[in-house]
């Protein structure tokens, strides 16, 4: 980071950047490459596919780009993106494992463009879901739109939280409560962490210039989650099934710009193929 640039970002009182009007560029740039590897890579997911398949798609995309894997690298991981299939919650690592008709799967990709983090995930499956996947995945991309809804100056990080739990939990669905969101922008992961839980008016206040995660995991059963022995791959304890879609947002004047749009214009879940 330049000293200039570093100079421009400030913190607030609970140790939150604070990006000017200028910064918004990069991450539109940065996020606008993670969501049209997203639109791309979506045709490439149907049964007899690999998850590394993926994977390698999405590296070389990145690469063709001129621009770097956040992923690849990051405390030992060597993939350029998380494959999360049925009931994986997150951080699910590409390989061998081949799609079956009916799988439903997270592909979460992070990029840096210019030194701006991108950082991006949406639901997938192959071939035709079932009717409570297919329920799930809706719930899922609706609390997050529930959370990013809450999003503007003086609201709170407990009133995004709150707005997901709402959300889901009306829908019998339950909210994982062991991972978050995160701040970003010239770092991969910074303060705070955006919890998909909480209560109204509690946690730190969103000012502009705020750029952050809202990334809900959502089950269709109990809530709890556990590690394998990867030390990456996170399951649901009853095997219940698990979705989870992510945007990177920033904080305006006036509300909230969504940095990672897909610029196929493809915005919601779409069963009727």
């Amino acid at each position: 980071m330049t000293t200039s640039l570093a100079a421009s970002i400030r913190q607030n009182r609970d140790g939150i950047n604070i990006h000017e009007r200028d910064h918004f560029a990069g991450m539109y740039a940065a996020g606008k490459l993670a969501a049209e590897i997203l639109d791309e890579v979506g045709p490439l997911v149907k049964p007899g596919v690999t998850t590394a398949m993926l994977d390698d798609f999405i590296r070389e995309r990145i690469e063709a780009a001129g621009a770097i894997s956040a992923t690849i690298g990051y405390k030992g991981y060597q993939h350029a993106s998380c494959i999360s299939i049925n009931h994986v919650v997150c951080h699910g690592i590409p390989g061998g494992k081949v799609l079956r008709d009916g799988d439903i799967l997270n592909i979460d990709v992070t990029v840096i463009v210019d030194g701006w983090f991108g950082d991006n995930s949406r639901m997938y499956w192959a071939g035709k879901p079932s009717r409570k996947a297919q329920r799930l995945i809706q719930v899922t991309h609706d609390a997050l739109f529930a959370g990013i809804e809450a999003v503007k100056p003086g609201n709170t990080f407990g009133d995004i939280g709150h707005a997901i739990q709402r959300f889901a939990e009306a829908q019998r669905c339950s909210v994982v409560r062991d991972f978050c969101g995160h701040g970003l922008g010239r770092q991969f992961h910074s303060s705070p962490n955006v919890l998909h839980y909480g209560r109204p008016g509690t946690g730190p206040k969103l000012e502009p210039g705020m750029f952050f995660t809202i990334e809900p995991m959502i089950n269709l059963g109990r809530p709890e989650t556990k590690i394998l022995s990867d030390e990456w791959t996170a399951v649901t304890k009853d095997r219940s099934l698990s979705a989870q879609y992510e945007h990177s947002i920033g904080v305006t004047e006036t509300g909230y710009e969504i940095f990672t749009l897909s610029p196929a214009g493809i915005y919601a879940p779409d069963f009727s193929s």
